[in-house]
């Protein structure tokens, strides 16, 4: 694709007093231009991706604010882009495009979100917006239960039981919260086993929507990440370890659930296919991966979505803490604890995969290292799975 990661920044994500969603956005694209090497005045063009900085903060109109990083940067072109959860894997996509145009050299990507200003009423609400408002966002419809009517959906065309189904959801969020546990940047780590979840009393471990629990769900997090990405031969020019994208998969399904299957993601399963096709790889090629876990029950979806699994048999994989998907394992899947543990602040979460890949596949990892890995995928989601955006990423030898 001739488009790579020269340069990567992710912040803490957590709940960050004392940042406003201004001071992330200017910390994420200064970090990634210094560990890019270039000058600021080197960047030819920014994209900012942001879910909803007018609802969460007052502040529509946030890309001219990435201009603040440095003096060099004023009068560069700056443009956010808005997807939901995958609006920051959407502005890098526009970065990659105008690369593989010729307009730009060199292009900044920024992804940011200050989610914890506003009381958890005030932040659902927002979060409702990147539903179908007719009759989701609207209704009072919330992502907890939305995703619920997926794991409905899930165990109730498979034939599960309650209790099945809670097991695996728990195993699920234990294998997050574990493995953040190496990760300094982690919102989340805990030493919670699947057991204890599952012990955890009602008001501990609260129900929030027909299968999920608190635990179930991913974290309302504050955070920004960015990356520097250039052509593959200036990267090379540049430095020793340099990342390229090989192939990326863009798919679009109907906004609202109630048009769509609610025990699968077939979108999902299309973008994932169309990243590896154009990347010439399977996915027994893929050596680490980082996808969107929002609640557990979508952490078994896109295992088999990415063919890691039969549909209905995702959760094998899930029992057996000796297969692929766990630290060690041929295929570890999302190493940093992913957005049940890592954090999620929604604009910032597809860059940051990105920068978790890229730096696992450059031997620096944030967290748990992959060992030897040489090709990753990043997958993200935006709502209840309208946007589907997938990318492999391969190490330039």
């Amino acid at each position: 694709m001739n488009v790579s990661i020269l340069g990567t920044y992710n912040s803490k994500f957590g709940k960050l007093d004392g940042k406003s969603i201004y001071d992330l956005v200017i910390e994420a694209g200064k970090g990634a231009i210094e560990d890019s090497g270039l000058k600021p005045a080197d960047i030819d063009a920014i994209y900012v991706g942001n879910f909803s900085s007018g609802g969460f903060n007052g502040q529509e109109h946030l890309a001219p604010v990435a201009i603040d990083i440095h003096p060099d940067l004023r009068f560069k072109p700056v443009t956010r882009v808005e997807l939901a959860c995958a609006s920051s894997s959407a502005a890098l996509y526009e970065g990659i495009y105008s690369i593989l145009s010729g307009r730009y050299k060199n292009v900044l990507v920024i992804g940011a979100e200050k989610m914890t200003e506003l009381k958890t009423r005030d932040m659902m609400r927002v979060l409702g917006m990147a539903s179908y408002c007719p009759s989701e966002g609207s209704k009072g419809e919330t992502f907890p239960g939305l995703f619920g009517k997926f794991a409905t959906g899930y165990k109730e065309f498979y034939g599960y039981t309650d209790d099945r189904m809670r097991t695996w959801l728990a195993m699920s969020a234990a294998k997050a919260y574990k493995n953040a546990k190496q990760n300094p940047l982690a919102h989340m780590p805990s030493d919670l086993t699947w057991q204890d979840i599952l012990n955890l009393p009602p008001e501990k471990n609260v129900q929030i929507a027909g299968l999920l629990h608190l635990h179930d769900c991913s974290l309302v997090s504050d955070g920004s990440s960015a990356v520097v990405i250039t052509t593959t031969d200036r990267a090379k020019s540049l430095k020793d370890k340099v990342v390229e994208f090989k192939g990326i998969g863009h798919v679009t399904d109907y906004l609202e659930l109630s048009k769509r299957e609610n025990y699968i993601l077939n979108a999902a399963k299309m973008a994932i296919s169309k990243a590896l096709k154009e990347a010439g790889v399977t996915i027994n090629d893929i050596n680490v991966a980082e996808v969107h876990d929002c609640f557990t029950i979508t952490e078994i979806l896109i295992l088999e979505a990415m063919g890691l699994a039969k549909d209905g048999e995702g959760w094998k994989l899930l029992e057996d803490e000796q297969s692929m998907i766990y630290p060690g394992g041929k295929l570890p899947v999302n190493l940093s604890g992913g957005l049940k543990a890592k954090g999620h602040p929604v604009g910032a979460t597809g860059v940051s995969m990105h920068v978790l890949i890229a730096r696992q596949l450059m031997g620096q990892a944030i967290g748990i290292q992959a060992q030897g890995a040489e090709v990753g995928l990043a997958f993200n989601i935006g709502g209840s799975g309208a946007s589907n955006l997938a990318s492999v990423l391969r190490r330039v030898k």
